[in-house]
């Protein structure tokens, strides 16, 4: 990449975006396709194969062969074929072609994707089909087409589909409401700006844990000497090579139209973050894909190795993936900006209750879209939001919607400064929507912070579910508002009943303290522990009526994404389990052995010396033999327990018994383990260490 190339030149130069298609495309082609995009209508199939050649253009100009289309599969990542432009011409040469077809429609192998019994095995083809509301663009030789994925009965098969689904109907939802305020817009849009946490360790150190090589976190590891107790690490100045890499990953996302907007050291030591600019929620998210793949490819050059995992190291902070959520129109309002005296804004007001009924009356939901085996380890602590849902609104917006469900005056406060006593620097406005960093699902100024999604997940899910619920409040407040002969008079009722009815879910303490556990359930608020106990309420009746009432997902595409998650979940415990079994047997016990061999001919030299201690040895050989009897009992019942899983059919079954089973064992594996690496000379141990990990790069 070019470094003498200005920023703003440099940015989106590889994007086939508006201002391409506007230099490009003949005027009546580009006209066409960017109304198929703003308004969300269908694509003219006459304009295709002009825009592929054109595209195709393009796209040879900034190095590429091939094309690919880019989806998202239900495995959490992303996917993607390429296809060479070069045609034989039969007289022995070639030409490079890509015709409209090739551009709308791919026929990928579905056969190995997870489908939670959407197709058989036999029914393997699969269709891509071009998504034109996110921009096409050049990467690594390719051109690279965002599209959606189905089955051969088209069935989605992946995440893209059914936001755009949730994407359409929170707009013809949220326009009938912006028509009762007088608002002209042609179209709603709901924005995301997903922070994407990370760590960056050493790839040396990284290639020689299996546990991390295999599943993305340690399985094993004794606390370091030092973790995060200083605070040090937290906006700290950035490593050499920690800036050279964050460096890289600015340019090569500024190349591909996204905004890196915020880079900084998170709180755990080698933890870092990115935040970028919101964009549309269907951009966001495929930008954000880009942004954990380009950070994996990256790392390397720079001899590190990136996690995305939510939880790599025990007791230090784990990775989320902040989902800042808004919505607006094609106009340029925001919804959800309260403006100066919030209490006298009803749209404001009507949008905020339409939120929080959204999140009262799914919570099942949302709690799902963050559910995985990873976070299941993160969520709950370390600045990780707990499992119960809660909204979080900051003081004057909770006294707002008190006196408005209560029928009582709104005493306004006045906006308060703090003065720091230094005459050169001006006094700071107290922000009223101050974050509560325990909370799962906070207002922070003009949006909401969905703070539970793992680092690790496609936060399409939580989009989808957000976008959906949303959009169920503004139909029904739009049912009653529309045949409302008095307008005024039905909105303050309504705004009344629904914020009496839903402030239960709005909570602005410590989210952590046992107190709200209690405290919740008295409300009526789930408590729902561990990713399998969410899952298991996808499909309820409420929630298949929602996807189905909007068009979102059919009841067979629902019931085959509970599959999944299941199957998901117990797929990775297994993985950790057979993982952490064979470290044990052919790393552990053996250098744990041979450490206590050595002690042991230490001892009996010693004991030929007349007079000389020999208690340190005797000590040490019986407290490491002790946790070698421990540790080989521990791997010996995990076997035991993950051989079990086998002889269960059912898949969610097999799902609660690795919760249930599997995982105690490992845990219990883990301490004795932990415990003996405490004891064990560092040159004997046979793997890097927490303080090896997470201070060396």
């Amino acid at each position: 990449m070019e470094n003498n190339i200005s920023i703003p030149e440099l940015f989106g130069s590889h994007v086939f975006n508006e201002e391409v298609m506007k230099k490009r495309l003949p005027k009546d082609v580009a006209a066409s396709l960017l109304e198929t995009i703003d308004a969300g209508s269908e694509l003219d199939a006459g304009i295709a194969d002009t825009v592929a050649s054109v595209m195709k253009e393009w796209a040879i100009e900034l190095g590429a062969t091939h094309y690919t289309h880019w989806f998202q599969p239900l495995n959490g990542v992303t996917a993607e074929k390429h296809e060479s432009f070069l045609v034989p011409t039969g007289s022995g040469k070639g030409i490079m072609e890509f015709s409209g077809k090739e551009l709308i429609r791919g026929e990928p192998d579905a056969s190995s994707f997870p489908s939670g019994g959407l197709r058989a095995t036999f029914e393997a083809r699969g269709y891509t089909s071009w998504d034109p509301a996110s921009y096409a663009f050049v990467k690594d030789g390719s051109l690279y087409i965002p599209t959606v994925f189905c089955s051969y009965t088209g069935d989605s098969l992946d995440s893209k589909t059914p936001l755009l689904r949730s994407i359409a109907a929170i707009n013809r939802e949220a326009l009938r409401i912006t028509k009762l305020f007088g608002i002209d817009a042609k179209r709603v849009l709901t924005y995301v700006g997903p922070e994407q946490e990370y760590f960056l360790i050493d790839e040396k150190d990284y290639k020689k844990r299996l546990d991390l090589y295999y599943c993305g976190r340690t399985l094993f590891g004794a606390p370091a000497v030092k973790g995060q107790e200083l605070d040090d690490h937290y906006f700290g100045a950035l490593r050499p090579r920690v800036s050279a890499f964050m460096s890289e990953l600015d340019r090569e996302l500024w190349t591909l139209g996204i905004c890196a907007k915020t880079k900084h050291n998170e709180t755990a030591p080698a933890q870092h973050e990115l935040a970028p600019v919101y964009t549309s929620a269907n951009t966001a998210i495929d930008q954000n894909l880009l942004t954990m793949e380009l950070m994996k490819k990256i790392a390397p050059k720079y001899g590190m190795e990136c996690l995305l995992s939510e939880k790599p190291f025990s007791g230090i902070n784990g990775s989320g993936k902040h989902n800042n959520w808004s919505i607006g129109t094609d106009t340029g309002i925001n919804l959800l900006k309260p403006g100066k005296s919030p209490e006298n804004n009803k749209q404001f007001l009507l949008v905020l209750a339409a939120v929080l009924k959204a999140v009262d009356d799914y919570q099942d939901l949302l709690r799902i879209s963050a559910s995985s085996a990873g976070n299941d380890r993160r969520l709950g602590g370390n600045e990780a939001p707990p499992t119960i849902i809660s909204v979080f609104l900051g003081e004057e917006l909770e006294a707002i919607v008190n006196a408005i469900a209560d029928g009582t005056p709104y005493e306004k406060h006045d906006t308060q400064f703090m003065s720091l006593g230094i005459d050169t620097v001006a006094a700071i406005k107290k922000d009223k929507t101050d974050r509560n960093r325990t909370s799962p699902f906070a207002f922070t100024g003009n949006k909401f912070e969905f703070r539970m999604v793992g680092s690790s997940q496609n936060c399409a899910l939580a989009n989808i579910v957000i976008n959906t619920a949303v959009a169920k409040s503004f139909a029904d407040f739009a049912d009653v508002l529309e045949k409302a002969d008095d307008f005024d008079a039905a909105l303050d009722t309504l705004l009344a009943a629904t914020f009496k009815e839903h402030r239960r879910i709005i909570f602005s303490g410590n989210s952590y303290s046992k107190d709200w556990e209690t405290e919740a359930k008295e409300r009526g608020l789930l408590c729902l522990r561990t990713a399998p106990d969410a899952f298991a309420r996808f499909a309820d009746k409420k929630n298949v009526e929602l996807f189905k009432k909007f068009g979102v997902m059919s009841e067979n595409e629902m019931f085959s994404r509970r599959e999944i998650l299941f199957e998901n979940y117990r797929k990775v415990i297994a993985i950790e389990a057979r993982t952490m079994i064979e470290m044990t047997l052919r790393d552990i016990i053996p250098a744990v052995c041979a450490y206590i061999g050595d002690l042991a001919n230490t001892l009996q030299a010693k004991t030929m010396m007349e007079g000389v201690d020999t208690s340190v040895e005797k000590d040490l050989i019986a407290k490491l033999s002790t946790l070698e009897s421990r540790i080989y009992s521990a791997v010996h019942d995990l076997k035991v327990e993950e051989t079990a899983v086998f002889g269960i059919e059912d898949e969610e079954r097999r799902c609660y018994f690795e919760r249930d089973r599997v995982i105690p064992a490992m845990d219990a594996l883990r301490i004795a383990v932990d415990a003996a690496e405490g004891l064990t000379a560092r040159s004997y141990w046979p793997m890097p260490t927490y303080g090896d990990l997470t201070f060396r790069v």
